[in-house]
């Protein structure tokens, strides 16, 4: 009766989905944004560099990282449109370049990217 107990028991325990605790890990966890201008700057100085590597994926995500932090900063559009375009991902530098001409549209470099846009069809 009591091995009887003990399995069932046993049986119940190892039914149970064990409780997740709360993500403890920040880079795991998803990332609230707000306006910043300084993380903004900050993260396209850093894509700049890895820009001018030549490492554009890793450039497209800190510009992208400043987006979100200040979505109406024109000149993070542009440099993300910039990285895309160098990575092969057309739909991605149309959509940025876009946002960049909506943002900026008497830019100095305007007149540049609506050619580049004319371009990519």
């Amino acid at each position: 009766m009591a091995l009887a107990l003990w399995a069932a028991a046993a049986m119940a325990l190892c039914q149970q989905r064990p409780v997740e605790p709360p993500e403890e890990d920040e880079a795991l966890a998803a990332r609230e944004y707000s306006f910043n201008p300084l993380q903004a700057e900050k993260e396209l100085r850093v894509g700049n560099f890895y820009f001018k590597k030549g490492s554009y994926r890793a450039a497209a995500l800190r510009f992208r990282e400043a987006t979100r932090w200040n979505p109406k900063w024109a000149e993070a559009w542009l440099r993300l449109g910039e990285a895309q375009e160098k990575l092969g991902d057309k739909k991605a530098a149309r959509e940025a370049y876009e946002k960049f001409l909506e943002l900026a549209p008497g830019h100095r470099r305007a007149a540049e990217v609506r050619k580049k846009l004319a371009g990519m069809g």
